[in-house]
């Protein structure tokens, strides 16, 4: 099976559908490719399908910032033109005008 092709591009503001949380898109892997402890540690009746893309989020919610690794059905555009206040954007990212997120010249490996 062809991999589908992702929904969201690095520098996209995203938000969870279910979870109280957000980020910009750093990376993104067309299959899941994380562990399988990772994986079997979601409750199975919400665990995502493993044919679609993962994204790597630098992620915050009201009390943190962090690392996230989302599938894309768990993922809606985030359209509140808000900064997301991630330490480690600035590294990768600069924001436009328009308040997109553009890398730096150089995406993370």
């Amino acid at each position: 099976m062809e991999p589908k092709k992702a929904k969201y591009a690095i520098g996209d503001i995203v938000k969870h559908r279910l979870y109280d949380f957000r980020g910009v898109v750093f990376d993104v892997d067309p299959i899941f490719s994380n562990s399988e402890e990772w994986y079997n540690a979601i409750p199975e009746e919400s665990r995502p399908r493993k044919d679609q893309p993962f994204y790597h989020l630098f992620a915050e919610n009201a009390e943190t910032e962090y690392i996230a690794y989302v599938s894309e059905q768990n993922l809606v555009p985030d359209t509140s033109k808000e900064p997301v206040r991630h330490p480690q954007i600035r590294d990768v990212f600069e924001r436009d005008a328009k308040g997109r997120y553009r890398t730096r010249g150089a995406l993370l490996n």
